[in-house]
């Protein structure tokens, strides 16, 4: 284990005033060690330090430190620093009670918990793990250039005023809200200033904002079915009922006249999961029942950046002449995950609400990050390695679709997505989601069955399949491996 350095000052229990400084020091430091707050390997305060503030003389800490060391609590020498014992001996990991003692056991206290902390479920993050075939919804992180990003940074704290250190508004950084205008007008279609732009840790937070804003207990949200379990969560959290709306070729179909819903949510530029790009005559249906119920409209534009065939359609939001549409993104997928920040495009009568409510939340998202990424985006960086990235993806998505022609043949059919950084492989009749995602884990391929993100019973049989995370080598490992165990797990059930 190694050493820990530290500055913190050492808080000890009052002193008691018959019991002598070096025997009080010596017994407060051995039960701080003992109790588990001084962790074996910390480096103990400097002999000055404790003089100072604990008013004592050199020689009375220098003498308890060495009934320390002597007992085996702590190692080392004055000059060279003091540390807590690597390895305490086995006596001293167990007060001892005294003697007849009786060990009581302790009541567990029943804590009272709001409605909304019974609700609230954990939603599971990124596995910390290289990645292989055919890992969804992570961009090539190896190909992201760091370098580029910590010069950056440098430049930017090389440069920083006081008041870079101080913060910015709830709404996050203005610059940088502009720079994203910029951007979702050129390549998204979305109408916008920056004043309507909010700044946040990703499309989660986004989601959570408009789910505690805008939905009551009871309230309805309608949902693509299959659709992200993420922003049903957040719904759910707050109390709201989701009705799930079926899918078909052009995206999801319109909620039933007779629903009554509050908010609907919607991936339209690249369905989750099944990838399929909302049409335009749908887009504008939608917008026309949202009119008429007085339903608000929450676009997720995960990973849309990424188009490789068919015409752009702009966004949803930017076809909205009413303020019905709440646009967000993350940069999660285009950059890298761990970056943690994200936006939303708030209609202008909204603006005031959420940044309130941000300003009793979060406050504002981290500024250093914000402003590396404006430099970032207004440096031409962000739009370079976004035309670098589709060039990869395209690639890998090809390798994809080829070797699934050549070795999937009857047992997996692959969808030609449009956009994304994955796709949909519909399973031959017979073989079943979750056996055929066990049976591929056994061959070091990672899938995710289509059911997991459906409510009620599943329509096809399908796997969720990701080509951005791995170069085209690993794809043709995966779908060589993928194959055997489809065809395993057909012949067991044959």
């Amino acid at each position: 284990m190694p050493k820990k350095a530290t500055s913190f000052e050492l808080m000890l229990p009052l002193r008691d005033s018959k019991t002598p400084a070096y025997r009080w020091l010596y017994a407060a430091v051995r039960g701080e060690i003992l109790e588990g707050r001084l962790r074996p390997g910390t480096r103990l305060p400097a002999t000055r330090d404790l003089a100072e503030r604990y008013g004592l003389s050199r020689g009375t800490i220098v003498s308890a430190f060495e009934q320390l060391r002597s007992e085996g609590y702590v190692e080392g020498s004055v000059g060279s620093g003091t540390y807590v014992t690597k390895v305490l001996p086995d006596e001293l990991l167990q007060v001892p009670r005294k003697a007849g003692e009786q060990a009581t056991p302790q009541r567990k206290q029943r804590r009272k918990i709001s409605d909304y902390g019974k609700r609230v479920e954990l939603f599971p993050s990124y596995e910390m793990r290289p990645s292989r075939a055919f890992r969804a919804n992570v961009p090539a992180l190896e190909l992201f250039p760091t370098n580029l990003w910590a010069q950056i940074t440098a430049r930017r704290f090389r440069r920083a005023p006081a008041s870079f250190l101080l913060g910015c508004e709830p709404l996050g950084y203005y610059p940088l809200r502009e720079a994203v205008g910029d951007y979702l007008r050129t390549s998204r279609g979305v109408t916008c200033v920056a004043e309507q732009i909010a700044i946040v840790s990703g499309v989660q937070e986004a989601l959570d904002l408009t789910a505690r804003l805008f939905l009551n207990p009871g309230d309805r949200v309608c949902m693509e079915n299959p659709g992200f379990p993420g922003a049903a969560m957040a719904f759910e959290a707050v109390g709201a009922k989701v009705s799930a709306v079926r899918v078909d070729g052009e995206g999801m179909e319109l909620p039933g006249a007779g629903l009554r819903a509050r908010l609907v949510y919607i991936t339209p530029g690249h369905q989750f999961p099944l990838g399929i790009t909302m049409s335009l005559t749908r887009r504008l249906e939608l917008l026309k029942w949202a009119r008429n119920s007085g339903a608000l409209i929450f676009e997720d534009d995960y990973d849309s950046e990424f188009r490789y065939s068919g015409r752009p359609v702009p966004a949803l939001q930017g076809l909205d002449r009413s303020g019905l549409v709440l646009f967000a993104g993350s940069f999660s997928k285009v950059l890298f995950p761990s970056l943690r920040l994200g936006y939303l495009v708030i209609p202008a009568d909204l603006v005031n609400l959420f940044s309130a409510m941000i300003s009793l939340t979060t406050r504002h998202a981290a500024l250093p990050e914000q402003a590396v990424l404006c430099d970032f985006i207004s440096e031409g960086h962000f739009g370079r390695h976004l035309r670098r990235m589709r060039e990869v993806y395209a690639e890998r998505l090809s390798a994809l679709l080829q070797g699934a022609r050549e070795k999937l043949g009857g047992l997996l059919e692959i969808s030609e997505i449009e956009a994304g950084l994955q796709t949909v492989g519909w399973l031959c009749k017979g073989i079943d989601g979750e056996s055929a995602t066990r049976a591929a884990a056994v061959r070091d391929v990672e899938i995710f069955p289509l059911s997991r993100y459906s409510r009620g019973r599943i329509a096809r049989e399908g796997l969720q399949l990701g080509f951005a995370a791995v170069d085209e080598r690993e794809i043709r490992r995966g779908v060589q491996e993928l194959a055997i165990a489809l065809e395993e797990d057909l012949r067991r059930k044959t």
